[in-house]
């Protein structure tokens, strides 16, 4: 039995935290406890490849497809199980190679991970003329938690500056039953906005076609967007939003951080936005 104390400790934690997590609302403590659970489990099977690459595997599945928001985890998890097993079983030239292909993909990823950490925060300014708020997912009619967090961000942004009109940005994707932008628009109009301060766009599939229709707008009302734009969306995507806006003709736009949500959720989506960044580098969308 004192054996096998550690798994069940292990599994005592794990339990507890799903049980802050699902029912108490507790996140950032279920976290803790989640960690320290797997932090258990690995020490001991350290030395134990096939239940280390298989609780690995396991988690970066489960993770991947039963968990919304954290798939990049998911592949961390299977990209360091792949890595144990061409340990074990690679030639050592080959595996030497390997380690230098890692070593310099992680520089890579963090020299792209400085842009976008740089960017994620709203920018100082004393107020835009208007402010396209970038749509995201809804489920049904109802905002998803990100979309919310723009909207409260948003929200803040215009009640600080009772001059900015809105844009919401966003049309219909799969599974949704009215447009992001019709989702926005009623959010806010609940919470007290001037419905003359809110400016539909519903057209828009991408973060592109979100600036370029919303420019669009603007410019159909005698303005132009330069120097008169703010874009809402989460913190780690405003770095790629404002580098489309300067590829539109739009270099000096001010970005503006929504509130960030659930932490390891949140470094999911950085992980996730260096991909897209180096697309856009590359492709240019």
């Amino acid at each position: 039995m004192k054996k096998y104390l550690w798994l069940i400790w292990a599994a005592v934690l794990m339990a507890l935290a799903l049980a802050l997590r699902f029912t108490a609302g507790l996140h950032y403590h279920a976290y803790a406890l989640g960690v320290v659970s797997a932090g258990i489990v690995l020490w001991h099977l350290r030395k134990n490849l096939p239940a280390l690459v298989g609780i690995l595997t396991g988690a970066g599945l489960f993770l991947r497809f039963a968990l919304r928001g954290y798939a990049w985890w998911g592949y961390v998890c299977l990209f360091i199980a792949a890595l144990l097993l061409m340990h074990r079983f690679l030639p050592a030239l080959l595996w030497r190679i390997v380690v230098a292909l890692v070593c310099i993909g992680l520089c890579y990823f963090c020299f792209v991970e400085y842009f976008i950490i740089k960017n994620a925060r709203t920018d100082a300014d004393e107020g835009r003329d208007y402010l396209i708020v970038l749509g995201a997912a809804v489920y049904k009619d109802q905002p998803s938690l990100t979309l919310v967090r723009r909207l409260e961000g948003t929200l803040q942004y215009l009640n600080e500056h009772p001059g900015t009109v809105a844009i919401v940005s966003g049309g219909m994707g799969p599974g949704e039953q009215i447009t992001e932008a019709q989702a926005m628009y009623d959010w806010l109009l609940a919470h007290k906005v001037d419905p003359a301060r809110v400016i539909m766009e519903p057209k828009a599939r991408s973060t592109m076609e979100n600036l370029t229709y919303s420019f669009e707008i603007i410019r159909s009302r005698g303005d132009e967007p330069e120097g008169k734009v703010a874009i809402v969306s989460s913190a780690y995507h405003l770095y790629r939003a404002k580098l489309m806006a300067k590829s539109l003709g739009v270099p000096d736009a001010a970005g503006v951080a929504a509130p960030w949500g659930y932490f390891f959720v949140m470094l999911n989506y950085f992980i996730r936005e260096a991909f897209g960044v180096t697309h856009l580098w590359v492709f240019g969308n």
